[in-house]
C-alpha cells in the first residue's frame, strides 16, 4: 500500500482510505476501465465518491481519460512521469467484439501540423479492430473453406 500512497502523494492528493482503495482497484484493471466498472468492482462505495474522486485524479494528472466512441468515458493510470501534455499522448485500441479499450504506451501520437493560428489541447486517437484476444478466438472459427468476411 505505501507504493500507491506514494503515488497519491506525488500528485499533490491526500491518500484517504476511500481514495486508495479506488486506486489499488484502478491498479488491478489490464484495459482502460469506465466508471461502471469501478462501481461494479466497489459495490461497498458510493457511486458520487467514485466520480468525485476520478475527477480528482483527473485534475492532478494521475489518470487520463479515453472517449473511444463507445459512449461512456474510460480512464487509465497515468505513468509517473506523464504529465498528460501532448507529447505524452499515446493511441488507444478499442477492440469491436469484446469492447474493451486499450493503452498502446508504446505507440506516441504522430505529429500533427495545424495552421499557424490553431492551438493544440488534445488529441483523441484511438484506432479499432480485435484486440489479441478476440482475434485468437475468431481465428480458431474460421475454417479452411470459409473467409472472415
Amino acid at each position: 500500500m505505501k507504493s500507491l500512497e506514494e503515488r497519491l502523494q506525488k500528485r499533490s492528493i491526500k491518500p484517504t482510505s476511500v481514495r486508495l482503495l479506488i486506486f489499488q482497484t484502478m491498479s488491478e484493471f489490464k484495459k482502460a476501465f469506465s466508471l461502471t466498472d469501478l462501481e461494479t468492482e466497489l459495490e461497498t462505495v458510493n457511486k458520487s465518491t467514485i466520480f468525485r474522486t476520478l475527477t480528482l485524479f483527473h485534475d492532478n494528472l494521475l489518470i487520463h481519460t479515453i472517449d473511444d466512441g463507445s459512449g461512456s468515458m474510460k480512464y487509465s493510470i497515468c505513468s509517473d512521469s506523464c504529465m498528460c501534455n501532448v507529447g505524452d499522448l499515446h493511441v488507444h485500441f478499442n477492440c469491436n467484439r469484446c469492447k474493451n479499450t486499450f493503452c498502446l504506451e508504446s505507440i506516441a501520437i504522430p505529429p500533427i501540423q495545424l495552421p499557424d493560428s490553431f492551438l493544440l489541447e488534445s488529441i483523441n486517437f484511438v484506432m479499432k479492430g480485435m484486440c489479441n484476444e478476440c482475434s485468437r478466438f475468431f481465428k480458431k472459427q474460421i475454417t479452411p473453406n470459409k473467409t472472415a468476411f
